[in-house]
């Protein structure tokens, strides 16, 4: 028997079943690929945000020169400055899942020279690791632009975050563990080596099945003529010299206002938390809105006042910390946020990417360097935090433009190519 269609009953069945078992693996599919970008996300931050805590360490048992101990600061800023605009070329040809899965071993493999008790290795791992984190920085807002295009804005806060928990748990753990550990900080540093060889493991999945092994790509050009792409590159450059400054000056600022180096460091790490949990907030104030202009100048002010505040009364510590780390953590999902909103598909939100972050983390790289300098010829706090109450109002004008709900022109932009 045959219904009006001229199929049988079995048939019909059997291609319902068929139908929703492709339903349930697809779902499974993309569900492992969240957690295997989620856990990459956990890996881009918390082998740099501790080395910080110690830091002088570090300088004591390797008889560092302090210019020799801030190259491991500086170096992996720059890694990600020089890696960054090669990023979507080599997603191109080889694709992305690949090129990933080949970032987070580089990582891997950084934090294990590091953890070798030799300067040399010392910076040859922080180099590495860099170079790992860059590649990540680039690809994860157009692996979601992508595989999430209807969940851009959420999936982003949601990476930011854990990026973010897991650098702020790194920073608190790492005086611990070199005073308990075995190996002191050399085992502090070197056990992030696990959970970034977790990730490795976890994406292993995304380079078989179809489309995975040989992903056709289109190369986008990086769009340097683009007004609106030098907006959301000013936007993200600002924000990203405001967090490092802070990490890198903020407890001694706090600590020669008169509180303890102990208290300092939680002031920090509250900084972080704050930042984190702002972070989760933000996509539900975006879907109130038809743009993001409104959120990303509140966001930018919030910086400012935080920045005034220092300026004004540095002992209201706790009060700041707090303010800084609302509009900090808000303007990180924006500025990544925007990487994927502002392009027309993942092959230009990988190019606006790599533009972004290039010359956003030469910023970051130059930012604490002026910051010091300025405290060193002011021999004060305030020149420099009026430095940064100037790039906080910068950014708030620049919010206005790269919040606008539009993307670059994509004329400029080379013809799609394939592997």
């Amino acid at each position: 028997m045959r219904d009006h269609d001229g199929a049988s009953p079995a048939a019909t069945v059997g291609g319902v079943v068929r139908s929703q078992r492709a339903s349930r693996r697809t779902h499974s599919g993309q569900a492992l690929l969240l957690w295997g970008l989620l856990v990459a996300a956990a890996n881009l931050r918390a082998s740099l945000t501790g080395v910080g805590p110690v830091i002088d360490r570090i300088q004591v048992d390797l008889r560092l020169a302090p210019a020799v101990a801030g190259l491991l600061n500086t170096l992996p800023l720059l890694a990600f400055a020089m890696i960054s605009p090669i990023v979507p070329r080599l997603a191109a040809r080889w694709g992305s899942a690949w090129v990933l899965g080949a970032a987070l071993v580089v990582l891997t493999l950084g934090i294990v020279v590091r953890w070798v008790p030799a300067a040399s290795a010392l910076l040859a791992g922080t180099v590495l690791i860099g170079a790992g984190i860059a590649v990540g920085n680039v690809l994860l807002p157009s692996l979601i632009k992508r595989d999430f295009p209807t969940r851009v804005g959420l999936l982003t806060a949601a990476y930011a975050a854990v990026m973010g928990g897991v650098a702020a748990v790194a920073s608190g753990v790492a005086v611990p563990i070199s005073e308990i550990a075995p190996g002191g900080w050399h085992t502090a540093l070197g056990w992030w080596a696990v959970p970034a060889l977790a990730a490795v493991m976890l994406w292993l999945p995304q380079l078989k099945g179809p489309g995975r092994t040989a992903e056709p790509m289109r190369h986008a050009r990086l769009p340097w003529g683009s007004p609106l792409a030098w907006s959301v590159t000013a936007f993200m450059g600002l924000q990203s010299l405001g967090f490092y400054v802070v990490v890198t000056w903020l407890p001694q600022v706090f600590h020669d206002s008169g509180v303890t180096s102990t208290a300092a460091g939680w002031l920090l790490f509250l900084f972080q938390a704050v930042a984190v949990a702002t972070s989760l907030a933000v996509p539900a104030a975006l879907r109130r809105t038809r743009d993001q202009r409104g959120i990303a100048t509140i966001s930018s002010a919030a910086l400012f006042a935080g920045y005034l505040g220092l300026l004004i009364n540095p002992g209201w510590a706790v009060l700041w910390s707090v303010v800084l780390g609302l509009g900090g953590g808000a303007c990180l999902v924006l500025a990544l946020t925007f990487l994927g909103l502002r392009a027309p598909d993942p092959a230009a939100a990988g190019a606006l990417s790599a533009m972004a972050q290039s010359i956003g983390y030469l910023l970051a790289a130059v930012g604490p360097v002026i910051f010091g300098f300025l405290h060193s010829v002011s021999a004060g706090w305030q020149v420099p935090i009026i430095f940064m109450c100037v790039a906080a109002a910068g950014q708030a004008i620049v919010a206005i433009a790269a919040g606008r709900g539009t993307v670059p022109n994509t004329s400029d932009q080379a013809a799609p190519t394939t592997r």
